[in-house]
């Protein structure tokens, strides 16, 4: 009997479990163990929210059957990798025990970024990004009136909704002048910064956490503003971003910078060993992007590839067009392509906005060859493959202002007024023109 070889993988969310899956599919000569210290099963981590919300059960959040696992031998293994000694292809847990593999793949995630503010250890304080953080949020919520979030992003507002279904008065915490402003153009960040403000109890633009200010027992009762003003709260969520979850690597045989770092075919330093999904750094990103990627389907493109390389042959990770949605609130948002805060040299835009229906597109092109490069959206549905084929075959902005009602996907009852923004874009085009 050939004794199989055992590939461990390193968290079970969405990378690591579509590896084991993309694995199992192309062989059945492996063995899996999938190792996660977070949840004995996957589950949707943006499903989390509403889990909160009362709208799901927990076993509604996990995409697949407890019996999934077994039918395709994939084993899950419930336990805290301390450390990696990949000299000796061995994994060490909290526990002492070891676990030997032939393959390792590092899908360990990303967790929530802090910067060391006075007073972070107090009761009520709290990141929002695990199963635990809202267990841990549950626990924190009961008999508030007042909570604070800080950090303009798209965890932060999440919590903001989630907590406004328990009754909770929210005052928001963005460093920017407009929300996102590190990856919003100005007008999309205004358009978002005036729907937060109509939802939210108190949203402060331009306003940075100094401190987090203690009662007598312990528990956090104020922050104080870098304006040293103090805004009462018995809870305070910081949502400031994420990095990538490395920690159990310091000591390891592994290359690290911010993330693991890997080429083109997730390889680490050693030759048998793999990174994906949050976690992972490229040396060189293959599309020029940034280095860490940390989005949902560029996770589970990582899982399917990584899988080909070790099931049939090297293959390197092509992303595709960059895209990325979100909702903040009753404002559904989607950006395809290269759209960035700020003008980049050679870009210039086409801008059209409904103030009253809170939508707006935003058509990103290259200033001297003509082509579309990117797509911002908010309020508008549209259909992904069609803008995907404009981008990639490098369409001249006037046909794609000709034919922009094809990359419709709004239902009958959204109004859209197709004609409008056409006439918008015809006539900024034309001022345009040197």
């Amino acid at each position: 009997m050939i004794e199989m070889k055992r590939i461990a993988i390193i968290g079970n969310g969405i990378s690591g479990v579509t590896a084991a899956r993309h694995i199992r599919k192309r062989s059945a000569k492996y063995q899996i163990t999938l190792i996660s210290a977070e949840s004995e099963h996957f589950f949707s981590r943006t499903a989390l929210m509403y889990l909160f919300m009362g709208h799901m059960r927990y076993e509604d959040i996990k995409p697949y059957e407890d019996n999934f696992w077994k039918k395709n031998r994939i084993e899950l293994l419930f336990k805290y990798v301390e450390r990696v000694e990949g000299h000796r292809n061995t994994l060490i847990f909290q526990d002492g025990k070891e676990l030997f593999y032939d393959e390792l793949i590092i899908a360990s995630g990303s967790q929530p970024k802090t910067f060391g503010w006075k007073g972070e250890e107090l009761k009520g304080v709290q990141t929002l990004y695990s199963l635990q953080d809202l267990q841990k949020l549950e626990k924190n919520s009961k008999n508030v009136q007042r909570a604070v979030i800080v950090g303009g992003g798209l965890i932060g507002v999440e919590l903001a909704e989630m907590l406004m279904t328990r009754g909770i008065l929210v005052t928001f915490l963005v460093r920017e002048p407009y929300f996102w402003g590190n990856v919003l153009p100005k007008e999309e960040g205004d358009l978002v910064s005036r729907h937060l403000r109509s939802h939210l109890h108190d949203l402060r633009l331009d306003t940075e956490l100094d401190e987090i200010l203690a009662d007598e027992n312990g528990s956090v009762r104020a922050v104080r503003t870098k304006d040293g003003e103090e805004i009462e709260c018995q809870l305070l969520g910081l949502t400031t971003g994420v990095k990538p979850n490395i920690g159990f690597l310091k000591n390891s045989d592994i290359k690290t910078e911010q993330g693991v770092l890997v080429n083109k075919y997730l390889q680490t330093n050693l030759p048998n060993v793999f990174a994906i999904g949050d976690c992972a750094q490229f040396y060189k990103h293959p599309t020029g992007r940034n280095n860490i990627e940390q989005l949902w389907y560029s996770g589970k493109m990582m899982g399917e590839t990584i899988a080909h390389t070790i099931c049939v042959s090297p293959l390197a990770y092509q992303p595709g067009m960059w895209f990325n949605s979100a909702k903040f609130f009753d404002i559904e948002y989607q950006t395809y392509g290269s759209v960035n805060p700020f003008k980049a040299d050679k870009e210039l835009s086409l801008y059209w906005e409904d103030t009253n229906e809170e939508k707006c597109m935003r058509l990103v092109y290259d200033a001297e060859e003509n082509n579309l490069l990117g797509v911002n959206v908010l309020g508008i549905r549209m259909r992904h493959a069609v803008i995907e084929q404009w981008v990639n075959n490098k369409m001249p902005i006037e046909k794609v202002v000709s034919e922009l009602k094809k990359a419709n996907f709004d239902p009958e009852f959204f109004t859209v007024n197709w004609r409008k923004i056409k006439n918008t874009f015809n006539d900024q085009l034309k001022q345009l023109v040197p």
